[in-house]
């Protein structure tokens, strides 16, 4: 159990560390000064030498990539001369000093997205910090939306195989899978938030806080969770149904359910004791693939509603070419998405003992 843990780890750190290498190199060789795009269009020459000097761009690309593989990484190397980028500037780096030497030290920190360039002083860890909860609970309620309904759902649809409820089911799914997040977010806002809106009280545009009516203090909006999550729950609810359907009816066939019925058991009791566990299985792996999935498939869902997370940031990032924060974000993503599958692996081996 161990090593397998060790291997998933490993094997983890090499696929983020692709992840940070290709993010970085294409981000970097795209056309455009980065000084340019921090200072506008009435920069002079001076002051874009000291922005140069300031991020490091006027290093060798090589050296670039040390210093933001240094930046990332929870342990690295600084400076101690006020002159290099690597200074240890407190307001840069949340930093622990591990072992200093002449000119250096050895540090432990969290890692460090570096400054937007649109939002003078900002970091990309704070935009981040501001904006990824917002998605994470949007992502978390659609999922949990998904499982709650697609496991009731899948249950039905198995016990009553091949009759009219069971095919008006995998019609749905089939549609379900079939909308894309954009076209469906747009319907339902027109539908639910502007025909009917006076009968449904939802918000066409709304984020989980916002302020009052006199622009002074936030309040919690739960009403407008509910419209981006169901659209966002959509194609999740559509694979969990047939999964569940498809697992149970292959757990039905087993040595163990049909003594189960010889015994005269109810339906529900050899669904509920028996049954459901080991038809969870599938689920569950697919649901961990599907939330990691809607932290980076939010970004369409969450600029239609005017959901402020972290997929709106993206596009706006995107639109105003804010090239730290769109790395950032990415990078983000996919730890996030690292980490999900590692912590799912170990919850299917918990769950089916066979599983290494």
């Amino acid at each position: 159990m161990l090593n397998n843990l060790f291997k998933k780890i490993a094997y983890a750190f090499l696929t983020l560390f692709g992840v940070v290498s290709v993010v970085f190199f294409l981000f970097t060789i795209l056309p455009g000064d980065p000084a340019q795009m921090i200072l506008g269009q009435n920069e002079t020459q001076e002051q874009r030498d000291l922005i140069n000097q300031k991020y490091g761009f006027d290093l060798p690309l090589h050296e670039q990539y040390i210093l933001y593989l240094n930046d990332l990484s929870p342990v690295s190397f600084h400076s101690t001369n006020n002159s290099d980028y690597t200074f240890i500037d407190h307001s840069k780096y949340s930093l622990a000093k591990i072992l200093c030497f002449e000119e250096s030290c050895l540090a432990v920190k969290l890692p460090y997205l570096r400054e937007s360039f649109q939002r003078a002083g900002k970091t990309v860890n704070s935009v981040i910090s501001e904006t990824l909860p917002n998605t994470v609970v949007l992502a978390f309620t659609s999922i949990c939306l998904a499982l709650f309904l697609g496991v009731i759902l899948g249950v039905f649809s198995a016990l009553y195989k091949d009759q009219f409820l069971d095919q008006m089911l995998q019609v749905l799914a089939t549609l379900g899978m079939s909308l894309p997040s954009f076209f469906s977010a747009v319907l339902f806002a027109w539908l639910f938030a502007y025909v009917l809106g006076d009968l449904t009280g939802l918000n066409m545009t709304g984020s989980l806080y916002e302020l009052d009516d006199f622009g002074e203090e936030y309040s919690l909006q739960l009403k407008n969770l509910i419209l981006p999550a169901v659209v966002l729950g959509i194609r999740p609810l559509a694979v969990v149904i047939q999964l569940m359907r498809n697992s149970l009816l292959e757990t039905f066939q087993q040595d163990y359910i049909r003594t189960a019925k010889a015994k005269g058991l109810s339906n529900f009791k050899i669904i509920l004791n028996h049954a459901l566990k080991n038809s969870l299985n599938p689920v569950i792996t697919a649901i961990s693939g599907w939330f990691a999935s809607l932290l980076a498939g939010a970004v369409f869902v969450e600029y239609i509603f005017g959901w402020n997370g972290l997929g709106k940031e993206i596009v706006d990032a995107l639109n105003l070419l804010d090239m730290p924060v769109i790395m950032g974000a990415v990078i983000v993503i996919a730890t996030m998405f690292i980490l999900i599958n590692i912590f799912v692996d170990l919850i299917y081996a918990k769950l089916d003992p066979k599983v290494n």
